[in-house]
């Protein structure tokens, strides 16, 4: 009896130290989650501030594009003399350019801060993918850039909203027209070529894998990790959100986007996305 009694006090002994250290871990754990859970407010909160300003910013900003015009319009109906009017009219010129420029800064910020409202629906990827070639066709003839498909029947059908898809994928195709242009004119290494393929094909029976491959400069290895980064931009006049805007899109359909790239040669922009992809708002 008295060998069962040090036992149990024995084995008493060894569990209260292990039962206080999980205890201990689990109020660790709690007070994480409750510390995420309270920066998740706290950018929500901040994300329905900023995304307000904007908005309330973008309206003075469509006013004063609207008054711009029309002292155009006032210019041309007075008489001046030739170099008075063209003066007055380059500086007119030069608050339009910044006023645009500011509102396609707005325009981005709203899409990139706004909130992701998916409508996952199933959806034949190479045919949503060869209504987005059929509306940049007339862009990538204009910039030189020949936009090819290289879609393979496997990939079949994925639980995706097909317009954020899109937008996505426009995404990285401007950005990879731009690159290209902007290697040619600046006679930068490239790939020595004007083409930029879209690619599909099915990773496994889950996952399928879209590729936009580009003819351009490539991207230096110690720009690679920043470029998916909000703001993050290497191009003059860029609002650095296109590509991050992409990213968020394509992580909330349970998705990834990476980047291989080689310098003077050109980038691949890899998206995979899971065929069931996420449930729709109102099934969550």
């Amino acid at each position: 009896m008295g060998w069962f009694i040090a036992g149990i006090v024995f084995g008493v002994l060894i569990a209260a130290p292990v039962a206080l250290y999980l205890m201990r871990r689990t109020e660790a754990r709690v007070k994480t989650l409750e510390r995420r859970a309270q920066s998740a407010e706290r950018l929500a909160e901040l994300g329905t501030l900023t995304g307000g300003l904007a908005h309330e910013i973008k309206n003075p900003l469509s006013t004063i594009g609207l008054n711009l015009q029309l002292l155009r319009e006032s210019i041309g109906d007075l008489d001046l003399p030739d170099h008075h009017a063209s003066r007055l009219l380059n500086r007119l010129d030069a608050v339009t350019g910044e006023s645009d420029r500011l509102r396609e800064i707005l325009e981005d910020f709203l899409s990139f801060a706004g909130r992701v409202r998916l409508d996952p629906q199933p959806h034949d990827v190479n045919e949503l993918i060869m209504q987005l070639v059929d509306f940049y066709n007339p862009q990538a003839d204009a910039s030189g850039v020949q936009l090819r498909t290289k879609l393979s029947p496997a990939t079949g059908a994925a639980r995706v909203d097909r317009t954020l898809l899109k937008q996505a994928l426009l995404n990285l195709l401007i950005n990879a027209t731009q690159a290209m242009v902007e290697a040619r004119y600046a006679d930068k290494p490239h790939g020595g070529s004007t083409d930029l393929i879209i690619r599909s094909e099915p990773v496994d029976e889950d996952s399928i894998a879209l590729h936009v491959i580009d003819t351009g400069p490539g991207i230096d290895p110690d720009v690679q990790a920043k470029i998916f980064r909000p703001y993050f931009t290497t191009k003059k006049g860029g609002t650095g959100l296109g590509l991050a805007t992409t990213r968020r899109i394509i992580e909330e359909h349970g998705g990834s986007v990476t980047v291989h790239s080689e310098a003077g040669r050109g980038s691949d922009f890899q998206i995979n996305l899971p065929r069931q992809g996420p449930r729709a708002a109102d099934e969550s």
